[in-house]
């Protein structure tokens, strides 16, 4: 038997809630404003809150475990199997609680505020390095029209130009001189800004035991892709296996079998795939520095590249990181 379950279907000011009673049979809806919600979680007897895993769910999660309540946070995913009729706020609440109560459904844990506020320094990383690569294509592009080529290295646009601006015998007009250099300078103070992001990541890392453990015993993992899986799995126990958790950030392969016929595809393309390019960057550098390293990772990887290929064997260690790393934080919990 299940205990009382209040679904809730999140949005920006109005929530829909769907409450559940301990046969699963759904005995009220609720509609309340942002502002309602707090005072009406306050206010229910110790039960599950159910949610989708989705924009604010980790703040919601946070006040109602504040409230005495459990918390299950459903993948949107897992949600819509269960949604009856139409796309409605209603229809989706009771999607939820369904989801929710099924003992088959994967759940995420709750972030705390000290592993949201990480994950937004990693965002806002990513933020700045994209602009960065933006403002250097752009200028590249802008030049190449006018005859003037750069390499695609970020030391040969930093090198250049200066010396492109200072030229007088090229083509470029006045208005195109300044709008390089402004790109030149706009891309100096968002490497800059990089840095200053990298150097607080690292900080940040140095201070975290469960990062500090994550780099000392994975080859491949340093500060920054350390502290992005802490990010990730916010609750290890919120996966069985490792297996499940390497799933989540997409390095086990597709399956597609039937019968005794089991036949494995590639990675897929969903999960959380910026932790996985830091996973698998991670791994070709591992895989970049073998030489005639004897250990018997440095055997199986090498190993494994003359019968697979680098890429597949940099997956494999992204894979077998993966796993390992829900192994070492499922035992520091």
């Amino acid at each position: 038997m299940h205990e009382r379950t209040l679904a809730i279907d999140l949005a920006k000011d109005v929530f829909q809630v769907s409450i559940f009673n301990e046969h699963g049979k759904i005995v009220g809806r609720k509609r309340l404003r942002r502002n309602k919600l707090s005072q009406f979680l306050a206010q229910q007897s110790p039960s599950t809150v159910a949610m989708e895993a989705c924009a604010g769910s980790h703040y919601w999660g946070r006040v109602s475990k504040s409230c005495d309540h459990q918390v299950k946070l459903v993948p949107p995913q897992r949600v819509r199997p269960f949604r009856q009729g139409q796309k409605n706020d209603a229809n989706d609440g009771d999607a939820i609680g369904e989801a929710a109560r099924s003992p088959n459904t994967r759940l995420v844990g709750v972030k705390s505020v000290e592993q949201q506020e990480l994950q937004a320094v990693h965002r806002w990383r990513e933020r700045v390095k994209g602009d960065r690569q933006r403002v250097v294509n752009q200028t590249r592009a802008i030049l190449f029209e006018f005859g003037v080529v750069i390499g695609q290295s970020f030391s040969s646009f930093s090198q250049r130009i200066p010396e492109i601006v200072e030229d007088g015998e090229n083509e470029l007009t006045p208005r195109v001189r300044e709008m390089a250099m402004e790109g030149y300078e706009e891309y100096q103070r968002l490497s800059t800004r990089l840095a200053e992001l990298d150097r607080e990541i690292k900080q940040i890392a140095r201070q975290n035991e469960q990062a500090k453990r994550l780099e000392a015993e994975l080859r491949g993992v340093g500060p920054i892709t350390a502290t992005a899986l802490l990010c990730v799995m916010a609750d290890p126990k919120a996966f069985k296996t490792g297996r499940q958790f390497s799933g989540l950030i997409g390095v086990v392969p597709r399956q597609y079998s039937s019968g005794d016929r089991i036949v494995h595809k590639g990675i897929k393309k969903g999960g959380q795939s910026y932790v996985r390019t830091l996973l698998i960057h991670g791994a070709r550098s591992v895989i970049s520095h073998l030489r005639d390293k004897q250990d018997p990772q440095s055997r199986w990887l090498r190993d494994l590249v003359a019968r697979r290929g680098t890429n597949r064997a940099a997956v494999a260690l992204a894979n077998k990181n993966a796993r390992q790393a829900w192994a070492i934080l499922s035992q520091m919990v």
